[in-house]
């Protein structure tokens, strides 16, 4: 069966060693995102990549700065209600959100 639906897809861009009160933010945003009862959350770790200081990101030895991006999907209004939550527990980063349509597969 093939369910088809809009809705909004976030993508937030942050830093591996981002913190929300002590714990990995991207865990953070995660546990954030079950707790509100979004439909669907995947963190992807970056292997190089720059903002806005146009510094670059990657692995080295001693620190942890490799890119970090969430991919979260839901309804519009579910991701509106949600962005400024967001922005409350980061400190830099960025924040792209898209309209999409689901295309849900059950079979």
């Amino acid at each position: 069966m093939r369910h088809t639906y809009p809705a909004r897809l976030l993508r937030i861009h942050v830093s591996e060693s981002d913190r929300y009160e002590g714990k990995p933010l991207y865990e953070a945003i995660v546990a954030k995102c079950r707790e509100r009862k979004i439909a669907g959350a995947t963190v992807f770790r970056g292997l190089e990549g720059f903002g806005e200081s146009a510094e670059i990101h990657r692995a080295h030895l001693a620190r942890h700065e490799q890119p970090i991006v969430i991919v979260i999907v839901d309804t519009a209004e579910q991701l509106d209600a949600f962005g400024p939550v967001v922005e409350a527990m980061m400190q830099t980063g960025t924040l792209a959100a898209s309209a999409v349509d689901v295309v849900r597969v059950q079979k």
